[in-house]
């Protein structure tokens, strides 16, 4: 087993499809990733993937083996990256951490603005689920994370940046897709895609909103992650709830309806530990504002 083969099979969970990994992430042919996805399960002794007409669903090995995948991936990154710390010790280095997804919109604000006044920095990403940018926080191996807010880690400081509306997620031709807003109680009955317990405060805000609403909702599938739930609805003709960013992902076979009535919301804040007295940390910290103001002003 090769890293690449970890590689290639974290970049289709995360795209949900072979033909959108192999294209757009991985730039190769499809019949070429397909062939190292099935040397990696022979090598693995299992199936980790299931093909669907629409996309992948990973399997209940495959779900297990991602996690141990990223966690592979990025102990290699952060070996990677000590290694450069060391050999230009001089350079100061600030690592941010970005829950899967949202590095589209706040990346490139939060990169222009650290690199306006410090240019001579090195400055490392990570792509993570939420709780995993939580612990590194905690363990100072990251410096500042776009994520939720966790609950249970001690030590970490949250400053608020958006409030993420959720929104319905289905299949265009869907028969509620004919509706301008789609009222909660809408649900009941349909195939309904929810995100799994990776997602723990999005999880609870879904689970408030349904119980809240009166609805009792049975979740037919679970999902790790955004591109992964888009995938689900699609292949299964299901629903979902998601934030509003989930909208930047889906393809034309998928669309959004906003809910009716009080819309739930999930916040999205930056994170840091508060005895991090990086300067670098402050600097960010300091022009908080300007980032929020830059971001929501750029297009979706």
């Amino acid at each position: 087993m090769e890293l690449r083969h970890l590689r290639y099979f974290v970049a289709v969970a995360d795209a949900g499809s072979l033909t959108v990994a192999a294209e757009r992430k991985l730039h190769t042919s499809q019949p070429s990733l397909s062939r190292q996805i099935r040397d990696l399960e022979n090598e693995v002794g299992a199936q980790l993937l299931t093909r669907r007409a629409r996309g992948i669903e990973l399997t209940a090995a495959g779900r297990a083996f991602l996690d141990h995948a990223r966690s592979v991936l990025s102990q290699v990154e952060a070996a990677i990256e000590a290694a450069r710390r060391v050999a230009h010790p001089a350079k100061p280095c600030f690592a941010m951490g970005f829950l899967t997804g949202h590095e589209l919109k706040w990346m490139p604000e939060a990169l222009r603005i650290l690199r306006d006044e410090l240019p001579n920095i090195d400055v490392m990403i990570s792509s993570q689920h939420s709780p995993l940018l939580a612990d590194g926080l905690s363990k100072g191996k990251i410096d500042a994370a776009f994520l939720r807010r966790e609950k249970g880690v001690p030590g970490l400081a949250f400053r608020l940046l958006v409030k993420e509306p959720l929104v319905v997620i289905l299949p265009s031709d869907h028969h509620l897709a004919a509706r301008q807003v789609i009222n909660p109680g809408d649900l009941v009955g349909e195939t309904f895609v929810i995100v799994s317990d990776t997602a723990p405060v999005l999880r609870a805000v879904i689970d408030d909103y349904l119980k809240r609403s009166r609805i009792n909702i049975t979740p037919a599938h679970e999902a790790d992650h955004v591109t992964m739930g888009i995938s689900l609805i699609a292949s299964t003709r299901g629903v979902g709830l998601l934030p509003a960013y989930a909208q930047n992902f889906l393809p034309s076979s998928v669309t959004s309806r906003p809910l009716k009535g009080a819309t739930p919301t999930v916040d999205l804040v930056l994170g840091y530990r508060k005895s991090n007295e990086s300067p670098i940390l402050r600097l960010l910290l300091s022009r908080l504002d300007e980032l929020i103001a830059r971001a929501s002003n750029k297009p979706r």
